[in-house]
């Protein structure tokens, strides 16, 4: 198991925010555009929350969709935190997060292109490509000074 050590610091006089970011766990195939997770999934999500146990976490945020709440529900639940809903590809939003949350830790839930937008908006560069279908391991932890500024970038599968 990885334990991942997130902490509030401050590089001068800017704080450091720290972005663990996150795709939807695996998905039932049925048809609807909301689906929910499927019992892989369902134990994807128990494997972050357990991953993430011993992870200072502040916000949580998600898209409005079934699969992704469900996806950090468990950490949600273990944290006592309230998941707030985001709308996806809006800068505006991302950049709330950062000024609303700087020098914390934020977990954000979306989808396999969503999330690698995120993590290159934060980082100011087109680095991280749109995950496939089948990519559901991977997690970003993107730590920034402010958009465009980067601390560090530590790329997990779990």
């Amino acid at each position: 198991m990885i334990l991942i050590l997130a902490v509030s610091c401050s590089f001068g006089q800017e704080k450091i925010t720290t972005f663990i970011l996150v795709r939807h766990a695996e998905k039932v195939s049925d048809g609807t555009k909301d689906p929910d997770l499927s019992p892989a999934g369902a134990r994807r999500a128990t494997a972050l929350a357990q991953l993430l146990s011993k992870t200072s976490i502040d916000a949580i945020y998600s898209t409005d969709f079934v699969r992704t709440r469900n996806t950090i529900a468990p950490v949600a639940a273990e944290k006592k935190l309230d998941v707030k809903l985001y709308e996806a590809f809006k800068v505006e939003e991302v950049e709330k997060m950062l000024k609303t949350h700087a020098g914390t830790t934020i977990l954000i839930c979306g989808h396999s292109n969503n999330i690698p937008w995120i993590a290159n908006l934060l980082i100011g560069k087109e680095q991280f490509r749109q995950y496939q279908e089948n990519e559901y391991e991977n997690l970003l932890i993107v730590s920034v000074v402010e958009k465009g500024k980067i601390a560090k970038v530590t790329r997990l599968s779990f």
